[in-house]
């Protein structure tokens, strides 16, 4: 049934989008709140779930600021914490350090690969044209006009990794 698919996304995928889809008339801390609230967290914890994912993406000094007033990468970083505050099994992210400069890049990386490792079975799908990027996961698959064409960093990208 239809809301049997919407719950299972809602319960075990997080999406970090390209354009970070963030609601303008709220705060950086509000937007990751609401999605947990909607999520069914109860308020409190939501809260308390968003200040801990914004810190962890170096924004808790940005929380209560509006998206018009985050820079492209501090909006990038609200709508990673908001993905990663809902302690999902898989995240699917598209371009997630596209807005990111280089360090702050790494930094993210490193947060995902630490969420990766830990223990909590977390999964993620990033989509990316950086090289330096994919190098970087577990895994990577190049595909090329809807087939996999390889799926090893050396195969993919050459010496480029």
């Amino acid at each position: 049934p239809p809301h049997a698919l919407v719950e299972l996304r809602r319960s075990t995928i997080g999406w970090i989008f390209q354009d970070f889809h963030l609601l303008p008339h709220l705060s950086a801390l509000d937007n990751v709140t609401l999605a947990l609230e909607l999520a069914g967290i109860a308020p409190q914890e939501a809260e308390q779930r968003a200040v801990a994912a914004l810190e962890s993406v170096n924004l808790g000094n940005r929380a209560q600021h509006r998206p018009d007033e985050l820079s492209g990468g501090q909006a990038q970083r609200t709508a990673i914490a908001r993905a990663i505050a809902g302690e999902r099994k898989l995240l699917l992210a598209d371009e997630p350090t596209g807005n990111l400069d280089i360090a702050t890049s790494r930094e993210i990386l490193d947060l995902f690969r630490e969420l990766c490792h830990t223990g909590s079975g977390l999964s993620i799908l990033m989509v990316t044209h950086d090289a330096t990027l994919a190098a970087r996961a577990d895994r990577m698959l190049l595909l090329h006009e809807g087939s996999v064409a390889a799926s090893d960093v050396k195969s993919a990208w050459g010496d480029a990794a």
